[in-house]
C-alpha cells in the first residue's frame, strides 16, 4: 500500500509493508498527528491505537527513510539519519520520496493518509 505523508502542503510518498503492524497502522489512517525530533535521528508520534508486533522480528536495524513502530511505547518513528539495532523497532514501511521534508530540527504537523 502506499501512502503520502504530507507537511506544510508538500508531499512526501512511502510504501508500507505486508505485516500485521502495517496493516493496523493502514487501518488508522488518514492521521494528523505532530511529529517531534527525537536525538536529530528520527520523527516520533505517539499513536492513536496499539499495533499488532504478530510475526515481526524482536528488533531491526532502521535504514534511512525508515517507517517504523516502537513497539515498547506504541510510537511511530521515521528515521531520517542511520541508527543501529533497536530491540522492539517494527518495520511499517519506507519512505519512498521527499524524505528532506523530515530532516528538520523542529516539531511539525503532518497529515498520513492512504494514496491508493
Amino acid at each position: 500500500m502506499n501512502i503520502r505523508i504530507i507537511i506544510d502542503g508538500e508531499v512526501s510518498t512511502a510504501t508500507l509493508e505486508d505485516n500485521a503492524a502495517a496493516r493496523d497502522f493502514a487501518a488508522l489512517l488518514p492521521l494528523d498527528l505532530t511529529l517531534k525530533d527525537y536525538h536529530g535521528i528520527e520523527k516520533v508520534s505517539p499513536l492513536p491505537a496499539k499495533l499488532s508486533t504478530r510475526g515481526t522480528p524482536d528488533g531491526i536495524d532502521p535504514d534511512v527513510g525508515d517507517i517504523t513502530l516502537y513497539a515498547p511505547w506504541g510510537n511511530l518513528a521515521i528515521f531520517y539519519r542511520d541508527f543501529g539495532y533497536s530491540r522492539g523497532l517494527v518495520r511499517l514501511g519506507r519512505i519512498t520520496s521527499g524524505l528532506e521534508r523530515l530532516q528538520r530540527q523542529d516539531s511539525f504537523s503532518a497529515r498520513i493518509e492512504r494514496a491508493d
